[in-house]
């Protein structure tokens, strides 16, 4: 039996479709944007994923699921894909699949983690590292859609070189507001030591939510937990902040 994904008010069959590479852009050194065709795409909300299918000439098939990084554009998806150190499919994926060569790609997934441009609370992101993907997404569709709320984003990177999406980040949108976090080697002329996200970095943001204004925070599993508690200690209810972790 087919799973389903319900995406707003239309429910689509979760299949396997084949999505031809069109287009690699460099993120930073081991950071890459992957934009595909996808024939039949039904489209999808800022924040899901989709599984990505690689399958040998041997048959042995490779599985893993990667971050939308666009709001919905016809049949085009983008994906962020980090390769990881000996990794089986990333380090393929990131500098060696030949732009026109064919995947798999199976989604959209997840219903929990998105954001409708619906409302007018303002909203907080807090990423780290290559958590930015799903939330570069948001910030997109933010801008796409004129939306009046107000765009909060707390993000923690090891250095300057390492932020994802500084085009996106930096063309002075006025409904969004930026805060980059340094944890290793700060840029010159950068005012916060090098360290973990704390209370402070989060405290003027969360300080300008309403009660119901959602959260949405993802990257590895301890910054995920840590900013969750973080905010959670700043009085924000736990029911709305959404997370979304991996490693």
């Amino acid at each position: 039996m087919a799973r389903a994904a319900e995406l707003g008010r239309l429910t689509v069959a979760v299949i396997w479709r084949r999505a031809q590479l069109v287009e690699r852009r460099p993120q930073n050194a081991t950071a890459r944007t992957l934009v595909f065709t996808v024939p039949g795409w039904p489209g999808h909300l800022p924040g899901q994923h989709v599984d990505v299918r690689l399958t040998a000439d041997d048959g042995y098939q490779a599985v893993r699921s990667y971050s939308l990084a666009a709001p919905a554009d016809g049949e085009r998806i983008e994906l962020g894909v980090q390769s990881v150190p000996d990794g089986e499919v990333s380090p393929y994926l990131a500098d060696a699949l030949p732009v026109g060569m064919d995947v798999e790609v199976r989604g959209p997934l997840g219903n929990w983690f998105v954001w409708r441009p619906t409302g007018g609370d303002p909203v907080l992101l807090v990423a780290g590292g290559s958590g930015i993907v799903p939330l570069a997404a948001m910030v997109r569709a933010h801008r796409a859609s004129g939306s009046d709320s107000a765009l909060s984003l707390v993000y923690s990177v090891r250095g300057g070189d390492d932020v994802w999406y500084r085009d996106h980040l930096d063309d002075g949108h006025p409904g969004l507001d930026v805060r980059l976090l340094y944890t290793r080697k700060p840029p010159p002329g950068s005012i916060r030591d090098p360290a973990r996200i704390s209370a402070a970095d989060l405290a003027d943001a969360a300080a300008g939510l309403r009660p119901s204004s959602p959260v949405y925070v993802c990257g590895p599993t301890g910054f995920v937990e840590t900013a969750a508690d973080l905010l959670t200690g700043l009085g924000r209810d736990p029911a709305t902040i959404r997370t979304e972790r991996f490693g």
